[in-house]
């Protein structure tokens, strides 16, 4: 399989990779006639995914997003309610709940993987706690086993932000196995990806009859068109979660290229880690910290710079070199939809703060050339903080 590239200067932070088989996937979704959701490609997208997070359901959705909008959906959440989650995460981990009413509840990541700090879950729980929502920060798990422990410990449903993390896991369990319910990314910067996408992953099937009504706009369509009702009416609330086979039929090819994309990928995760050691422990550099018990899916590679002058000098040295690196969350605590919406746990969140001013994320895609490889590393190499020669 080969990768299929645009022309473009330099080394992009990412490039799309396709494995092949997406252009006939999609002709033979039109020469069906299979245009929009739930079509024969949406079945095999989703058993697929399904066998690759050990589930027993799942449903495909337009995005990760949406996915974590019928989450919240499903939660019944009230205003006033309360969800903790990592303050370092994307937007769309508080949105989903924020717009329900509910009140996201900032708390601080660990300065080690970079994840939820279990540490200060239970000082944030309150009457109106009804979820914990965790983030495998590049796919490297949280500290499942405590998190869930304190979860049934004070009644709270855990959700699985899973958008790094599909192909990895948590002593031997897959995640997006682990909590109640798991949503998946398969945005255009994912290891496996159609564009734009995601899907609800079910842990816990007694979510799964209600979530397909979510999925088609309040009603029981699929129902319908199972034979199990004469006709569909509107029976909850709900939106349009259903993304089209045309969609389906692109990640189809992608999911069977799995293990091949996996493969490309840590090869330049593993290149970066071992040939970059040296340099990194010279100047005080943190490389990706992965604890005993995780694999990780080799989504991102970043580096922890010393500071924030630090951080955008190195920045701008690889980009005159031609190489596209970037900074990734800025804290939602601090955000002014942060603000307004949700609050931060007692301790707050100084690591947060910190690492969002220092960390950078390397070039990483399937597609990557040995060639575009070494260049990123020679000039990551090259680097020497107060250095300005460019």
């Amino acid at each position: 399989m080969t990768a299929t590239t645009t022309t473009l200067t330099g080394i992009p932070f990412n490039r799309p990779y396709l494995c092949g088989l997406e252009r006939e996937y999609v002709g033979e979704a039109i020469g069906l006639g299979a245009l929009s959701g739930d079509g024969p490609f949406t079945a095999r997208a989703t058993g697929l995914l399904a066998r690759l997070v050990d589930a027993p359901e799942a449903l495909l959705a337009t995005s990760c997003t949406h996915a974590l909008e019928m989450a919240a959906i499903l939660l019944d959440l009230r205003p006033g309610d309360e969800v903790i989650m990592p303050s370092f995460t994307f937007v769309s981990t508080a949105n989903a709940f924020a717009l329900r009413g509910a009140v996201p509840v900032f708390a601080d990541c660990r300065p080690d993987t970079l994840n939820l700090d279990e540490r200060l879950i239970e000082d944030a729980i309150t009457s109106r706690t009804r979820a914990i929502v965790v983030v495998h920060y590049g796919g490297v798990a949280c500290e499942m086993s405590e998190i869930t422990a304190i979860a049934a410990r004070h009644g709270l449903t855990v959700i699985e932000d899973n958008a790094h993390g599909l192909g990895g896991s948590y002593h031997g369990r897959p995640l997006g196995s682990l909590g109640a319910l798991a949503t998946q990314s398969f945005h255009v910067t994912k290891n496996v990806q159609c564009g734009e996408g995601g899907a609800l992953i079910f842990n816990d099937l007694s979510w799964f009859s209600r979530a397909e009504i979510i999925r088609e706009k309040g009603t029981n369509r699929s129902q319908f068109f199972r034979g199990m009702v004469d006709k569909y009416r509107w029976i909850d609330v709900g939106s349009s979660y259903l993304p089209a086979d045309l969609l389906a039929a692109f990640l189809t090819a992608q999911l069977e290229a799995f293990d091949d994309i996996q493969r490309r990928r840590h090869a330049i995760w593993s290149a970066y880690d071992t040939r970059l050691a040296t340099w990194a422990a010279s100047i005080g550099v943190q490389r990706p910290v992965v604890p005993a018990g995780r694999d990780h899916p080799a989504h991102l590679y970043q580096l922890l710079m010393r500071d924030l002058t630090d951080r955008q000098e190195f920045i701008r040295h690889l980009g005159h070199r031609g190489i596209q690196a970037t900074f990734h969350y800025q804290p939602l605590h601090a955000a002014p939809a942060g603000r307004r919406y949700g609050r931060t746990a007692p301790a707050g969140c100084p690591v947060t703060d910190d690492i969002a001013d220092r960390l950078v994320r390397l070039p990483l895609f399937a597609g990557m050339t040995a060639t575009e490889l070494d260049q990123v590393i020679d000039a990551v190499t090259a680097y020497r903080p107060g250095n300005h020669e460019l």
